[in-house]
């Protein structure tokens, strides 16, 4: 059996990922939103839902909150029952995608007056930062044109930059904007963020305090997504990722689950840019579970994520320095997909046992009865799901 070091078991007692709030609420596709037993209905049982994945495998100490589906009238008391639970909240994800004024954008609308509304909706998610002790205020921004000729692209930019700046200038001195990007969808012509290079361009000339988010499911296919992550890195902009998979757009499935090569490889570049376990680049999942159960997934994704970090910090990284100057490519190739390659389950199963965890953290949950005890304790109200 594969043996970590003492070393690798520091980096893994150390690793933290952020659960989404969205992810234990109903999701589906654009034509069927599932429901599901147990699922919960408010902010709170969300919070309780992610506490479990938290407590059986040790990975997920923080909560990411998603304004307004999770707004409440008193974030003192969501902050105080997430502490009781054993977990914090975190990132604070904003939402300009859904109210019908912003059919033809948000922060880049041609109408002053929805700008505004955009933009308000933003300083609220920074006030609610400051309720929950949050760092990140996230932004992701579905605008954009179906059509040649429908915007000024150029124009769009210009309101962009003026709107975040409104924003970032809000921040207090230990906050961070971080904004997202994604290649299409929902506008099929243009987005008006649809590249690192354009979150990259818009942050940057906001400040020191605003950075870019990855999402792995954002990307056309094909895109060398560890090369952005080197990239971002190398110029320390690189703020968070949204680990997700994906097979054909935006899938936002488990983690690791179409493509787990890739993950090995971005957090191979994640390990080499010296973002691993630092506090500016925050780890955290974004995926809707649709036909799986939610914690269970969730549970599963946390452990893809720590798996790929084992294998990725298994890379003799002298040794293939050295091929890589020698210019020996087929022995820089061996040992890193002999990293790939190796099974660190069972080592990781027997380092949990040490640490007071279960070896196999789903089948402790599943063997638990929860899932079957919320089922039958959350009966009657709204179930949460896209927009609530």
């Amino acid at each position: 059996m594969t043996t970590l070091t003492a070393e690798i078991e520091t980096q893994l007692a150390a690793q933290a990922i952020e659960l989404p709030s969205w992810a234990f609420g109903n999701s589906g596709t654009r034509f069927k939103v599932f429901a599901t037993p147990g699922t919960p209905r408010d902010p709170f049982e969300k919070i309780a839902d992610a506490a479990q994945v938290h407590r059986f495998t040790g990975l997920a100490p923080t909560v990411a909150l998603h304004i307004p589906w999770d707004r409440v009238d008193s974030y003192d008391e969501l902050r105080r029952f997430a502490e009781d639970q054993g977990v914090a909240l975190g990132t604070i994800n904003s939402n300009t995608f859904q109210d019908d004024d912003y059919k033809f954008g948000a922060l880049t609308h041609e109408d002053a007056a929805v700008r505004r509304k955009a933009i308000d909706h933003h300083l609220e998610c920074i006030d609610v930062m400051h309720a929950t002790g949050s760092r990140d205020l996230k932004i992701w921004l579905a605008e954009g044109s179906n059509y040649p000729g429908q915007a000024d692209l150029r124009g769009r930019q210009d309101r962009l930059h003026d709107s975040l700046t409104e924003i970032y200038a809000r921040l207090g001195d230990a906050q961070r904007l971080v904004l997202e990007y994604k290649f299409f969808e929902p506008a099929f012509y243009h987005t008006d963020v649809p590249d690192w290079g354009t979150s990259y361009a818009q942050v940057t000339a906001l400040g020191d305090k605003a950075m870019v988010c990855l999402d792995t499911g954002h990307h056309a296919p094909g895109t060398n997504i560890e090369f952005i992550v080197m990239q971002l890195l190398r110029v320390g902009r690189l703020g968070s990722f949204d680990f997700n998979s994906r097979f054909y757009a935006d899938d936002d499935l488990i983690v690791g689950a179409a493509d787990p090569f890739q993950l090995f490889r971005i957090i191979f570049e994640v390990i080499r840019g010296g973002g691993l376990n630092n506090p500016d680049v925050a780890f955290m999942l974004d995926q809707c579970h649709n036909v799986e159960d939610k914690i269970p997934g969730q549970i599963r994704s946390v452990l893809n994520v720590q798996e790929m970090t084992a294998r990725a910090l298994l890379v003799d990284r002298e040794a293939l320095a050295a091929a890589q100057r020698a210019g020996d490519v087929l022995e820089a190739n061996r040992i890193y997909m002999d990293a790939f390659y190796t099974d660190v389950r069972p080592a990781l199963a027997a380092w949990r046992e040490a640490r007071g965890l279960a070896a196999d953290p789903l089948t402790a949950y599943l063997d638990s009865g929860h899932l079957q005890q919320i089922a039958a304790d959350r009966v009657g109200g709204v179930q949460a799901g896209w927009g609530a």
